[in-house]
């Protein structure tokens, strides 16, 4: 009988070859995520970024760079996958639309993340990152708006801590938002720090 962690190699195999949205990409699907039966911490996110899909590394872009900084940690860290496991709601890149990506497709995460979540035993906190994660996590516990479900993330711990998108475009929300840097950011900070 296969091992826990073998399903969970073989689910990756049948993920990294999807293309049930391949009609709607702008480029051939590649789904992007990582993943081990051992990672306390899953990251959430909306999809990959045309950078993202062409290095095929999550997070591999400024919004990345800040997230890490939100979390307090190394590079190596964030891309240990025996500690935290990433898989955004929607795994392929989407394309580009008039104000920045389009929308991760729909049809993704009721196909994957299912199947992904219940392979990954040892999860203790999801970030979820952005309307999108939200959204498909929170369901009808979200707010009305990113901005107070974010306020109200005591609503969601210990299971979920929901996040703004750590966008450089999200600039003006965190000046106008003072209360996400010093409330929710020393507890992101102890809870990663905690579980790793």
């Amino acid at each position: 009988m296969p091992s826990k962690a073998e399903k969970l190699e073989a689910l990756l195999r049948e993920v990294r070859a999807c293309d049930v949205c391949a009609d709607h990409l702008p480029f051939p699907p590649k789904p992007i995520l990582r993943a081990s039966v051992t990672a306390k911490i899953l990251i959430v996110g909306q999809a990959p970024g045309r950078r993202v899909h062409e290095t095929g590394i999550p997070w591999n872009d400024p919004s990345g760079d800040r997230l890490r900084d939100w979390m307090q940690v190394s590079r190596d860290t964030f891309y240990d996958e025996k500690r935290i496991a990433i898989i955004p709601t929607g795994l392929c890149y989407p394309g580009t639309g008039k104000s920045g990506d389009l929308p991760p497709c729909a049809e993704c995460a009721p196909l994957w993340h299912p199947r992904l979540r219940a392979a990954l035993p040892n999860i203790r906190l999801t970030l979820l990152v952005g309307n999108y994660a939200q959204a498909y996590y929170l369901g009808d516990r979200a707010q009305k708006t990113l901005t107070e479900t974010v306020r109200h993330y005591r609503d969601y711990l210990p299971e979920f801590l929901p996040l703004p998108h750590p966008s450089w475009h999200n600039q003006a929300w965190l000046k106008r938002n003072q209360w996400f840097a010093e409330e929710v950011l020393p507890l992101l900070r102890a809870k990663v720090s905690e579980l790793l």
